[in-house]
Protein backbone atom coordinates (compact mmCIF):
# COMPACT_ATOMS: atom_id res chain seq x y z
CA UNK A 1 0.00 0.00 0.00
CA UNK A 2 2.92 2.33 0.63
CA UNK A 3 6.63 2.51 0.25
CA UNK A 4 8.41 3.82 2.79
CA UNK A 5 12.01 5.16 2.70
CA UNK A 6 14.42 6.94 4.45
CA UNK A 7 17.56 8.74 2.28
CA UNK A 8 15.86 10.11 -1.12
CA UNK A 9 19.29 10.40 -2.36
CA UNK A 10 19.86 7.02 -2.09
CA UNK A 11 16.42 6.13 -3.96
CA UNK A 12 17.03 8.48 -6.49
CA UNK A 13 20.27 6.22 -7.54
CA UNK A 14 18.32 3.39 -8.12
CA UNK A 15 18.07 2.36 -11.80
CA UNK A 16 14.86 -0.13 -11.63
CA UNK A 17 14.94 -2.43 -14.33
CA UNK A 18 10.88 -2.21 -15.42
CA UNK A 19 8.15 -0.35 -13.67
CA UNK A 20 7.47 -3.98 -12.05
CA UNK A 21 10.58 -4.12 -10.39
CA UNK A 22 9.85 -0.71 -8.72
CA UNK A 23 6.76 -1.74 -5.65
CA UNK A 24 5.69 1.95 -6.61
CA UNK A 25 4.49 0.16 -9.65
CA UNK A 26 1.31 -1.49 -7.03
CA UNK A 27 1.85 0.87 -4.25
CA UNK A 28 1.51 4.40 -5.89
CA UNK A 29 2.59 6.20 -2.97
CA UNK A 30 6.05 7.16 -1.65
CA UNK A 31 6.60 7.85 2.08
CA UNK A 32 9.82 9.59 3.26
CA UNK A 33 10.61 8.49 7.12
CA UNK A 34 6.56 8.23 7.32
CA UNK A 35 5.27 11.80 6.27
CA UNK A 36 3.79 11.18 2.38
CA UNK A 37 5.95 12.96 -0.38
CA UNK A 38 3.90 15.44 -2.44
CA UNK A 39 6.63 17.96 -3.10
CA UNK A 40 9.65 16.03 -4.14
CA UNK A 41 12.79 18.81 -3.82
CA UNK A 42 15.64 16.64 -4.34
CA UNK A 43 18.75 17.83 -2.72
CA UNK A 44 21.93 18.96 -4.18
CA UNK A 45 23.67 15.87 -4.00
CA UNK A 46 22.24 14.22 -6.29
CA UNK A 47 23.50 14.04 -9.57
CA UNK A 48 21.19 11.85 -11.72
CA UNK A 49 17.62 10.19 -11.25
CA UNK A 50 17.19 6.74 -12.18
CA UNK A 51 15.30 4.55 -14.85
CA UNK A 52 11.95 4.59 -12.79
CA UNK A 53 12.36 5.96 -9.81
CA UNK A 54 9.58 7.46 -9.23
CA UNK A 55 7.35 5.49 -12.00
CA UNK A 56 3.64 5.12 -10.78
CA UNK A 57 3.99 7.45 -7.88
CA UNK A 58 0.55 9.21 -7.88
CA UNK A 59 0.73 11.27 -4.97
CA UNK A 60 3.70 13.60 -6.34
CA UNK A 61 2.13 17.12 -7.12
CA UNK A 62 4.99 19.06 -7.96
CA UNK A 63 9.05 18.43 -8.40
CA UNK A 64 12.23 20.77 -7.96
CA UNK A 65 15.43 18.74 -9.80
CA UNK A 66 18.02 20.90 -8.96
CA UNK A 67 21.54 22.28 -10.60
CA UNK A 68 23.59 19.40 -9.42
CA UNK A 69 21.31 16.59 -11.87
CA UNK A 70 22.62 15.74 -14.85
CA UNK A 71 20.06 13.19 -16.35
CA UNK A 72 16.92 12.47 -16.03
CA UNK A 73 16.40 8.42 -16.54
CA UNK A 74 14.02 6.69 -18.31
CA UNK A 75 10.21 6.53 -16.76
CA UNK A 76 11.49 8.56 -14.17
CA UNK A 77 8.11 9.78 -13.47
CA UNK A 78 5.96 7.54 -16.38
CA UNK A 79 2.27 7.70 -15.32
CA UNK A 80 3.10 10.39 -12.01
CA UNK A 81 -0.94 11.62 -12.47
CA UNK A 82 -1.03 13.85 -9.46
CA UNK A 83 2.22 16.46 -10.89
CA UNK A 84 1.29 19.48 -11.77
CA UNK A 85 4.64 21.31 -11.85
CA UNK A 86 7.97 20.36 -12.91
CA UNK A 87 11.20 22.27 -12.16
CA UNK A 88 13.90 21.10 -14.29
CA UNK A 89 17.96 22.77 -13.29
CA UNK A 90 20.21 24.22 -15.71
CA UNK A 91 22.57 21.20 -15.74
CA UNK A 92 20.20 17.99 -17.28
CA UNK A 93 21.61 17.71 -20.42
CA UNK A 94 19.48 14.75 -21.60
CA UNK A 95 15.24 13.56 -20.50
CA UNK A 96 15.56 10.47 -20.85
CA UNK A 97 12.69 8.22 -23.24
CA UNK A 98 9.00 8.28 -21.64
CA UNK A 99 10.37 9.87 -18.53
CA UNK A 100 6.91 12.25 -18.10
CA UNK A 101 4.92 9.99 -20.16
CA UNK A 102 1.29 10.14 -18.74
CA UNK A 103 1.69 13.19 -16.38
CA UNK A 104 -1.81 14.52 -17.24
CA UNK A 105 -1.84 17.05 -14.64
CA UNK A 106 1.15 18.98 -16.09
CA UNK A 107 0.21 22.27 -17.82
CA UNK A 108 3.51 23.95 -18.72
CA UNK A 109 7.25 22.76 -19.11
CA UNK A 110 10.18 25.11 -19.23
CA UNK A 111 13.43 23.46 -20.94
CA UNK A 112 16.39 24.55 -19.61
CA UNK A 113 18.99 25.51 -22.01
CA UNK A 114 21.50 23.10 -20.79
CA UNK A 115 19.33 20.18 -22.10
CA UNK A 116 19.98 19.07 -25.22
CA UNK A 117 18.29 15.93 -25.98
CA UNK A 118 14.93 15.31 -25.84
CA UNK A 119 14.22 11.13 -25.63
CA UNK A 120 11.04 9.60 -27.33
CA UNK A 121 7.97 9.95 -25.81
CA UNK A 122 9.20 12.24 -22.96
CA UNK A 123 6.46 14.02 -22.66
CA UNK A 124 3.90 11.95 -24.36
CA UNK A 125 0.41 11.55 -23.35
CA UNK A 126 0.14 14.72 -21.35
CA UNK A 127 -3.16 16.32 -22.82
CA UNK A 128 -3.27 18.95 -20.31
CA UNK A 129 0.39 20.67 -21.41
CA UNK A 130 -0.44 23.64 -22.97
CA UNK A 131 3.12 25.28 -23.02
CA UNK A 132 6.25 24.48 -23.59
CA UNK A 133 9.20 26.64 -23.38
CA UNK A 134 12.29 24.87 -24.82
CA UNK A 135 15.94 26.18 -24.10
CA UNK A 136 18.34 27.26 -26.86
CA UNK A 137 20.97 24.61 -26.69
CA UNK A 138 18.19 21.73 -27.42
CA UNK A 139 19.48 19.49 -30.81
CA UNK A 140 17.05 16.70 -30.99
CA UNK A 141 13.17 16.51 -30.44
CA UNK A 142 12.79 12.89 -30.15
CA UNK A 143 9.63 10.75 -31.72
CA UNK A 144 6.35 10.79 -30.35
CA UNK A 145 7.80 12.81 -27.46
CA UNK A 146 4.90 15.27 -27.41
CA UNK A 147 2.74 12.90 -28.84
CA UNK A 148 -1.09 12.97 -27.90
CA UNK A 149 -0.55 16.38 -26.17
CA UNK A 150 -4.03 17.77 -27.55
CA UNK A 151 -3.63 21.08 -25.22
CA UNK A 152 -0.82 22.20 -26.83
CA UNK A 153 -1.53 25.16 -28.74
CA UNK A 154 2.04 26.25 -29.78
CA UNK A 155 5.26 25.83 -30.06
CA UNK A 156 8.42 27.72 -30.98
CA UNK A 157 11.27 25.72 -31.96
CA UNK A 158 14.63 26.94 -31.30
CA UNK A 159 17.78 27.66 -34.01
CA UNK A 160 19.86 24.83 -32.14
CA UNK A 161 17.75 22.00 -33.27
CA UNK A 162 18.44 19.59 -36.27
CA UNK A 163 16.15 16.78 -36.14
CA UNK A 164 12.90 16.58 -35.06
CA UNK A 165 11.95 12.52 -34.74
CA UNK A 166 8.70 10.78 -36.05
CA UNK A 167 5.21 11.31 -34.99
CA UNK A 168 6.87 14.45 -32.61
CA UNK A 169 3.30 16.21 -32.05
CA UNK A 170 1.34 13.56 -33.64
CA UNK A 171 -2.51 14.47 -32.69
CA UNK A 172 -1.44 17.61 -31.04
CA UNK A 173 -5.46 18.75 -31.98
CA UNK A 174 -5.23 22.09 -30.43
CA UNK A 175 -1.54 22.93 -32.30
CA UNK A 176 -2.60 26.33 -34.32
CA UNK A 177 1.00 27.74 -34.48
CA UNK A 178 4.64 26.40 -35.41
CA UNK A 179 7.95 28.56 -35.16
CA UNK A 180 10.63 26.50 -36.38
CA UNK A 181 14.88 27.58 -36.26
CA UNK A 182 16.67 27.68 -39.35
CA UNK A 183 18.52 24.42 -38.20
CA UNK A 184 15.66 21.92 -38.51
CA UNK A 185 17.54 19.26 -41.46
CA UNK A 186 15.17 16.30 -40.70
CA UNK A 187 11.51 16.13 -39.78
CA UNK A 188 10.25 12.49 -39.62
CA UNK A 189 7.12 10.66 -40.43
Amino acid sequence: KKVNISDIDAWCNINFSNSSSNPLNYANHLYLNDSEITDLRITNSVTSIGNYAFSGCNSLTSVTIPNSVLSIGSYAFYKCTGLTSVTIGNSVTCIGENSFYCCTGLTFIEIPNSVINIERLAFCACPGLTSVTFGNNLDYIGSESFKYCTGLKSIEIPNSVTSIGYQAFYCCYSLTTITMGNSVTSIGD
